[in-house]
């Protein structure tokens, strides 16, 4: 079977630098197709995702629910609302949290709430299995799920 050459783009909307660290780690170990985007609050995920173009949209959002000056929540509600950015995939993730911010988290728009992977093990699983299920089901749909 010969292997797809198409790179996919990750958001990665966090502002802990020893998490994104464990991000790149993960992303060079397990999928050296995917660019990860670092940014490191709300603002500049919006300007990202505006200013991309439909080829440069991530594959998946992965969104730490606390950030600082506009929490995560409320950053999935803005791009829940935006027609650019309401179909793709967000992830939010964090490392303490309540079910209250589980609940909330879906009923705003998340695809899915993960608490925040612990190590680079547990961060390089996480991160395979999450790509690979939404690069099949953006297969499987033709388009973004």
């Amino acid at each position: 079977m010969q292997q797809s050459q198409t790179r996919h783009t990750i958001l990665f909307v966090e502002d802990e630098s020893a998490d994104i660290e464990l991000a790149r780690l993960a992303a060079m170990v397990c999928r050296p197709e995917c660019d990860i985007h670092v940014v490191v609050n709300a603002d500049a995920a919006f300007d990202y995702l505006m200013i991309a173009t439909p080829e440069q949209l991530p594959l998946i959002v992965l969104l730490d629910l606390k950030l600082p000056k506009l929490d995560g929540l409320a950053v999935l509600r803005r791009l829940r609302l935006h027609p650019v950015t309401r179909d793709i995939p967000v992830l939010v993730f964090s490392t303490e949290f309540t079910y209250a911010d589980v609940l909330m988290s879906y009923q705003v728009g998340a695809n899915s709430f993960v608490a925040r992977p612990r190590d680079a093990m547990q961060f390089t699983d996480f991160f395979s299995h999450q790509l690979d299920y939404w690069q099949t089901s953006k297969r499987y749909h033709g388009t973004r799920p």
